[in-house]
């Protein structure tokens, strides 16, 4: 497995103070500049901190927090990787370069169970970036509704036992620079009102209240293929793509987004968003890295990329026009005196 490793994407930042001297790709350009982009070249996700991503099922929340799993592994770093739901398989877990038998993997049934494990946990090496990953917070329980047929009617000792865990977890992710990553469903809350928010993650306010960054997935939108066989048109769902904002920030700006395409047996394709993010801004007719012209054609551009081995290329110019467009929006009036 070893041989199919990619090269980490982690990069060394003097912009940050504290903790936040390593960072970690989400698997997208795109939005590892939405997550950070004005403060690190490149941007992405650092140590020391809990992220939350929430949105609709079926948005990308898993693949995403698996992308970024991967990244942690392969930048020498361990993974501690809770799934109350234990859906995570083999085969899926590949993709991403995780291995479910050298990962600390776990099946949780408790909110304790999970924070209690981190507060313990003894990853071999602290000069790296170790991640928790927990997916997700939606399906655990509490001790009161797994002991008690009535259960937890009204949620609250839940988001009471949310609240306390998180209290005396957050520190110890701070102080051993752990990545928190969770991720977590949303629910409609009837009693909200006209101008209340209508829809909120499972768990209380504690999750967010904590969360360093918090993603927020759109309702996702399908990617098409079609192809002509024998004659007749056929068309696939091959992914879907996903806007992300970040809807809560710490780290740098909020309320950036990113639009994410996510494809079936693959994850999260950074070459198609980066060469469309080109086209759109750049307003030309065919795809291009500069003054390179590759075609028309998105998926025989895809395969150009990836057959010159222009990946590189192709994210630097989508680094560089990025930071350009954020230039625009710079303040133009002088510090405020204070």
């Amino acid at each position: 497995m070893k041989k199919h490793l990619a090269k980490p994407v982690v990069k060394q930042s003097k912009e940050y103070d504290g903790n936040f001297n390593l960072i970690i790709s989400t698997g997208s350009t795109l939005l590892d500049l939405a997550i950070s982009g004005g403060r690190i070249r490149g941007g992405g996700i650092p140590g020391g901190i809990l992220v939350e991503i929430f949105g609709p099922s079926g948005s990308g929340k898993t693949v995403l927090l698996s992308e970024i799993a991967g990244t942690v592994q392969r930048a020498g770093g361990e993974i501690m990787f809770h799934d109350p739901e234990a859906r995570l398989n083999k085969q899926f877990a590949k993709l991403f370069d995780l291995d479910t038998d050298e990962m600390n993997y776990k099946t949780p049934d408790t909110v304790p169970e999970v924070f209690s494990s981190v507060r313990s946990w003894k990853p071999k090496s602290t000069s790296v970036i170790n991640g928790i990953m927990a997916d997700s917070l939606a399906a655990l329980s509490t001790d009161l509704e797994m002991n008690n047929e009535e259960g937890d009617k009204m949620g609250s000792r839940r988001a009471k036992e949310f609240s306390q865990e998180l209290r005396r977890t957050c520190r110890v992710i701070t102080q051993k620079n752990y990545l928190m990553v969770c991720s977590n469903q949303i629910r409609e809350d009837i009693n909200a009102g006209q101008f209340g928010q209508r829809y909120r993650s499972p768990g209380g306010e504690a999750i967010g209240f904590y969360s360093s960054l918090r993603l927020r997935a759109s309702k996702p939108s399908k990617i098409k293929k079609k192809l002509t066989i024998e004659g007749k048109e056929t068309t696939r769902v091959i992914g879907v793509e996903t806007e992300f904002e970040v809807f809560k920030s710490s780290i740098w700006k909020p309320y950036r987004t990113a639009t994410v395409s996510i494809l079936f047996d693959y994850g999260i394709d950074d070459i198609r968003d980066n060469l469309i993010f080109l086209k759109e801004n750049n307003k030309t007719t065919m795809y291009c890295i500069g003054d390179l012209q590759l075609n028309k054609s998105l998926e025989k551009s895809i395969q150009m990329v990836e057959s010159g081995k222009l990946e590189k290329k192709l994210k630097n110019a989508v680094i560089d026009l990025w930071e350009e467009i954020e230039k625009q929006f710079e303040s133009e009036r002088k510090p405020k005196e204070r």
